[in-house]
Protein backbone atom coordinates (compact mmCIF):
# COMPACT_ATOMS: atom_id res chain seq x y z
CA UNK A 1 0.00 0.00 0.00
CA UNK A 2 1.43 3.37 -0.94
CA UNK A 3 1.79 6.14 1.61
CA UNK A 4 -0.77 8.28 -0.21
CA UNK A 5 -3.38 5.52 -0.24
CA UNK A 6 -2.66 4.69 3.38
CA UNK A 7 -3.19 8.36 4.31
CA UNK A 8 -6.51 8.46 2.38
CA UNK A 9 -7.74 5.32 4.10
CA UNK A 10 -6.84 6.69 7.53
CA UNK A 11 -8.66 9.95 6.84
CA UNK A 12 -11.75 7.93 5.85
CA UNK A 13 -11.58 5.95 9.10
CA UNK A 14 -11.03 8.90 11.46
CA UNK A 15 -14.72 9.22 12.41
CA UNK A 16 -14.85 5.52 13.22
CA UNK A 17 -11.79 5.85 15.44
CA UNK A 18 -13.35 8.73 17.36
CA UNK A 19 -16.59 6.79 17.88
CA UNK A 20 -14.70 3.75 19.16
CA UNK A 21 -12.63 5.88 21.53
CA UNK A 22 -15.87 7.50 22.70
CA UNK A 23 -17.10 4.11 23.87
CA UNK A 24 -14.01 3.64 26.07
CA UNK A 25 -12.85 7.06 27.29
CA UNK A 26 -14.84 9.72 29.11
CA UNK A 27 -12.93 12.91 28.42
CA UNK A 28 -12.74 14.53 25.01
CA UNK A 29 -9.05 15.39 25.45
CA UNK A 30 -8.26 11.74 26.25
CA UNK A 31 -10.14 10.55 23.18
CA UNK A 32 -8.27 13.01 20.98
CA UNK A 33 -4.93 11.95 22.48
CA UNK A 34 -5.71 8.27 21.95
CA UNK A 35 -6.74 8.76 18.33
CA UNK A 36 -3.71 10.93 17.62
CA UNK A 37 -1.35 8.37 19.18
CA UNK A 38 -3.07 5.61 17.22
CA UNK A 39 -2.62 7.46 13.95
CA UNK A 40 1.00 8.22 14.72
CA UNK A 41 1.78 4.58 15.55
CA UNK A 42 -0.11 3.35 12.52
CA UNK A 43 1.82 5.69 10.25
CA UNK A 44 5.17 4.59 11.67
CA UNK A 45 4.24 0.89 11.43
CA UNK A 46 2.29 1.03 8.15
CA UNK A 47 4.77 -1.32 6.47
CA UNK A 48 4.07 -4.02 9.05
CA UNK A 49 0.43 -4.35 7.89
CA UNK A 50 0.41 -7.73 6.15
CA UNK A 51 -2.99 -7.62 4.48
CA UNK A 52 -4.69 -4.40 3.38
CA UNK A 53 -8.12 -5.94 3.97
CA UNK A 54 -7.49 -5.78 7.72
CA UNK A 55 -6.50 -2.12 7.89
CA UNK A 56 -9.65 -1.10 9.78
CA UNK A 57 -9.33 -3.91 12.31
CA UNK A 58 -5.61 -3.20 12.71
CA UNK A 59 -6.27 0.49 13.39
CA UNK A 60 -9.04 -0.24 15.88
CA UNK A 61 -6.77 -2.65 17.75
CA UNK A 62 -4.07 0.02 17.98
CA UNK A 63 -6.68 2.52 19.16
CA UNK A 64 -8.05 0.20 21.83
CA UNK A 65 -4.53 -0.33 23.16
CA UNK A 66 -4.02 3.44 23.23
CA UNK A 67 -7.30 3.90 25.11
CA UNK A 68 -6.20 1.34 27.69
CA UNK A 69 -2.89 3.20 28.04
CA UNK A 70 -4.83 6.39 28.77
CA UNK A 71 -6.86 4.47 31.39
CA UNK A 72 -3.66 3.31 33.07
CA UNK A 73 -2.21 6.82 33.09
CA UNK A 74 -5.45 8.23 34.53
CA UNK A 75 -5.50 5.57 37.26
CA UNK A 76 -2.16 6.88 38.54
CA UNK A 77 -3.48 10.43 38.78
CA UNK A 78 -5.52 11.84 41.62
CA UNK A 79 -9.16 10.92 41.10
CA UNK A 80 -11.33 13.93 40.48
CA UNK A 81 -14.85 14.50 39.39
CA UNK A 82 -15.77 12.23 36.50
CA UNK A 83 -17.24 14.32 33.69
CA UNK A 84 -20.49 13.27 32.10
CA UNK A 85 -20.47 12.49 28.41
CA UNK A 86 -22.93 14.50 26.43
CA UNK A 87 -24.81 12.74 23.65
CA UNK A 88 -23.55 13.51 20.16
CA UNK A 89 -25.80 15.77 18.08
CA UNK A 90 -28.72 13.87 16.61
CA UNK A 91 -28.33 10.91 18.97
CA UNK A 92 -31.13 9.40 21.04
CA UNK A 93 -30.31 10.83 24.48
CA UNK A 94 -31.98 8.02 26.45
CA UNK A 95 -30.19 5.33 24.48
CA UNK A 96 -26.89 7.21 24.77
CA UNK A 97 -27.26 7.58 28.55
CA UNK A 98 -28.15 3.91 28.95
CA UNK A 99 -25.22 2.87 26.74
CA UNK A 100 -22.80 4.97 28.78
CA UNK A 101 -24.01 3.29 31.99
CA UNK A 102 -22.94 -0.12 30.68
CA UNK A 103 -19.57 -1.53 31.71
CA UNK A 104 -16.90 -0.91 29.07
CA UNK A 105 -16.40 -4.64 28.41
CA UNK A 106 -19.94 -5.00 27.07
CA UNK A 107 -20.29 -1.48 25.65
CA UNK A 108 -17.31 -1.69 23.28
CA UNK A 109 -18.49 -4.79 21.37
CA UNK A 110 -21.98 -3.28 21.05
CA UNK A 111 -20.58 -0.02 19.66
CA UNK A 112 -18.27 -1.83 17.26
CA UNK A 113 -21.06 -4.07 15.97
CA UNK A 114 -24.12 -1.82 15.86
CA UNK A 115 -22.57 1.59 15.28
CA UNK A 116 -19.51 0.70 13.22
CA UNK A 117 -20.81 -2.39 11.43
CA UNK A 118 -18.05 -4.79 12.43
CA UNK A 119 -18.69 -8.52 12.14
CA UNK A 120 -18.32 -10.70 15.24
CA UNK A 121 -15.09 -12.17 13.87
CA UNK A 122 -13.59 -8.69 13.34
CA UNK A 123 -14.58 -7.60 16.86
CA UNK A 124 -13.05 -10.75 18.31
CA UNK A 125 -9.85 -10.07 16.43
CA UNK A 126 -9.72 -6.40 17.43
CA UNK A 127 -10.44 -7.10 21.11
CA UNK A 128 -8.35 -10.28 21.16
CA UNK A 129 -11.23 -12.35 22.45
CA UNK A 130 -12.88 -15.57 21.37
CA UNK A 131 -15.93 -15.13 19.14
CA UNK A 132 -18.08 -16.83 21.77
CA UNK A 133 -16.92 -14.31 24.36
CA UNK A 134 -17.84 -11.42 22.08
CA UNK A 135 -21.28 -12.93 21.46
CA UNK A 136 -21.93 -13.47 25.16
CA UNK A 137 -20.80 -9.94 26.03
CA UNK A 138 -23.08 -8.56 23.35
CA UNK A 139 -25.99 -10.66 24.60
CA UNK A 140 -25.32 -9.51 28.18
CA UNK A 141 -25.01 -5.89 27.02
CA UNK A 142 -28.30 -6.04 25.10
CA UNK A 143 -30.03 -7.48 28.16
CA UNK A 144 -28.58 -4.76 30.36
CA UNK A 145 -29.64 -2.09 27.85
CA UNK A 146 -33.14 -3.50 27.74
CA UNK A 147 -33.35 -3.38 31.53
CA UNK A 148 -31.99 0.16 31.72
CA UNK A 149 -34.33 1.43 29.01
CA UNK A 150 -37.39 -0.26 30.49
CA UNK A 151 -36.55 1.30 33.89
CA UNK A 152 -36.41 4.75 32.28
CA UNK A 153 -39.76 4.20 30.56
CA UNK A 154 -41.44 3.25 33.83
CA UNK A 155 -40.28 6.47 35.53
Amino acid sequence: MTSERFAREIVNLTDTLYRVSYSILRQQCDREDAVQSCLEKAWKKRHSLRDERYLKTWLVRILINECYDVHRRRAREMPGEIPERAAPPGADVELHDALMRLPEEVRTPLVLHYMEGYAIQEIASALRLAQGTVKSRMRRGRAMLKTLLSEEESL
